[in-house]
């Protein structure tokens, strides 16, 4: 029971200190990449590359059952377990995601990397490397914000040090983010 209430009341923290400027900041780059036909490539390790496919399939699927009948969104993960592979063997693992912006990412395009930590050397490395083409790079983080504070055009920071808080926060963030992209660019409240 007890881990319950500390869940709750880490919860109502984090809620309390979220930076709701941050998500509609995060929400407007992403509108504007729609609006000029650019798309989204999310990654992440571990529960970060599960909430990355979750994130995307909000923008590609529907948020919700109010939310029926839209345009699809592009936004793609690496979920090409062969070429992650490939990549982490070839060359190492810490270009994997590298790999995946140089062959997906444009001029114009967003690249989001979530890391609880802030400090994945492949999340890192891949938004370096869409900076270098051009793309907004906006960082999902927690706590300090690790190295990405300093690479990420824009920063989503979750203030908490437990892995799951901060992973559950992205969520709560991400889902925001993907309301606020669908009024704005189809008019209504998705949530």
């Amino acid at each position: 029971m007890n881990y319950l209430k500390d869940k709750i009341d880490m919860h109502k923290k984090m809620v309390d200190s979220l930076d709701l400027k941050s998500i509609e900041d995060v929400a407007e780059v992403i509108t504007k990449c729609y609006q000029n036909d650019g798309k989204l490539l999310i990654f992440g390790n571990g529960g970060s590359a599960a909430d990355a496919n979750h994130f995307a399939a909000e923008f590609e699927g529907q948020l919700s059952s109010i939310d029926k009948g839209r345009k699809a969104l592009s936004a793609l993960t690496p979920s090409n377990m062969s070429a992650l592979t490939a990549i982490s063997n070839d060359f190492n693992y810490d270009m994997c995601f590298v790999r995946f912006v140089q062959a997906n990412a444009k001029k114009g395009d967003v690249i989001i990397g979530i890391s609880t930590s802030g400090n994945s050397m492949n999340v890192i490395n891949a938004m370096e490397e869409a900076k270098k083409i051009g793309a907004t790079t906006i960082g999902f983080t927690g706590e300090s914000g690790g190295k990405i504070k300093e690479i990420a055009d824009f920063l989503l920071n979750i203030p908490a040090s437990n892995v799951s808080i901060i992973q559950e926060g992205h969520i709560i963030a991400y889902h925001r983010v993907c309301a606020l992209v669908i009024k704005n660019l189809f008019g209504y409240d998705a949530m």
